[in-house]
C-alpha cells in the first residue's frame, strides 16, 4: 500500500510554493502558494486544464526550474538551495522524467536512447545493454531496439521515452502526458507498467494527464485550479490497493 505521512518523511514536500512570470508590464502568477507533500509507493494523477501550472509544477519539482517563493524538498534536500550542478545530478541519479515532446537523442539507436542513464550513472555496458532490453521489451519495442528514433511511430517513441525514465529505477517518476500519443491499448499497457514498478520498487509517480479515466488507477488526484492545487482520493485508494 502507498506510504502515509507517518511511515516516513516525504519524498517530495511543497511549502508555499508560489511561481511567477514576467510578460511584458505585468506579472503572472502560475503558482499561488502550493502546498504539496508525496510519499514513497504513491501513484498521483495531476488533472487541469491547458496552461493551468501543470507542466510547471513538474519543472520545479525535477529543479529544472525554480520557484519565485516557498520551499521544494527531494528527500529532504532544498533544491532552492542547491547549486545547478547538484541539481543536474539529482536529477541524473533520482528522478525519472518522461516528457511530452519524448527528448530522445536522435544520433542513438533506441537501446542506446534507453541504456544512456543508467551509462551516465557508470554502469557496466552489460548491465545497462541488458537493463534496457528488458524494458523493451516490456513496452513491446524489443524488435526496434537498433532502430533509430527517426524510424519510430509517435506512440513508439513515446515507449521508448517510457522505459528510458525508468532505467536507472528512480524513487521519483514524474510523466508529462506519458499516454497522449498512444492508442489505447499501448497506453493501458504503458500505465501497468508505470504503476506496477512504482509499488514494486516503493517508488512515486506523479502523472499529468488530461485523461480522467486515469485517475480510476491513481491514490490520489490532484487538480491544478486557479494556482493551487485541489486533492481528492483516487480510484485505487477507494479500491484499497494491493
Amino acid at each position: 500500500m502507498p506510504s502515509s505521512p507517518s511511515d516516513s518523511r516525504p519524498l517530495v514536500e511543497l511549502r508555499a510554493v508560489t511561481k511567477s512570470y514576467a510578460e511584458g508590464d505585468s506579472v503572472r502568477e502560475v503558482l499561488s502558494g502550493t502546498s504539496l507533500a508525496l510519499h514513497r509507493g504513491e501513484f498521483v494523477v495531476l488533472l487541469g486544464r491547458s496552461g493551468s501550472g501543470k507542466s510547471t509544477l513538474l519543472n520545479l519539482i525535477s529543479g529544472i526550474d525554480q520557484a519565485t517563493h516557498g520551499e521544494i524538498l527531494v528527500e529532504g534536500r532544498d533544491l532552492g538551495r542547491m547549486p545547478e550542478r547538484d541539481r543536474t545530478l539529482l536529477r541524473r541519479e533520482r528522478i525519472g522524467f518522461i516528457f511530452q515532446a519524448f527528448n530522445l537523442l536522435p544520433t542513438l539507436t533506441v537501446e542506446e536512447n534507453v541504456r544512456l542513464p543508467l551509462e551516465l550513472l557508470g554502469r557496466s555496458s552489460a548491465e545497462a545493454s541488458a537493463r534496457a532490453r528488458e524494458l523493451l521489451e516490456r513496452v513491446g519495442l524489443g524488435a526496434r531496439a537498433n532502430s533509430f528514433p527517426d524510424r519510430l511511430s509517435g506512440g513508439e517513441q513515446q515507449r521508448v521515452a517510457v522505459a528510458r525514465a525508468l532505467a536507472h529505477a528512480p524513487p521519483l517518476l514524474l510523466a508529462d502526458e506519458p499516454t497522449g500519443n498512444l492508442d489505447e491499448e499501448t497506453g493501458g499497457q504503458v500505465l501497468d507498467l508505470l504503476e506496477g514498478l512504482t509499488r514494486q520498487g516503493h517508488a512515486c509517480a506523479l502523472i499529468v494527464t488530461h485523461e480522467p479515466a486515469m485517475a480510476e488507477r491513481a491514490d490520489r488526484v490532484l487538480t491544478m485550479e486557479n494556482g493551487r492545487l485541489v486533492e481528492r482520493p483516487g480510484g485505487a485508494r477507494g479500491r484499497g490497493t494491493p
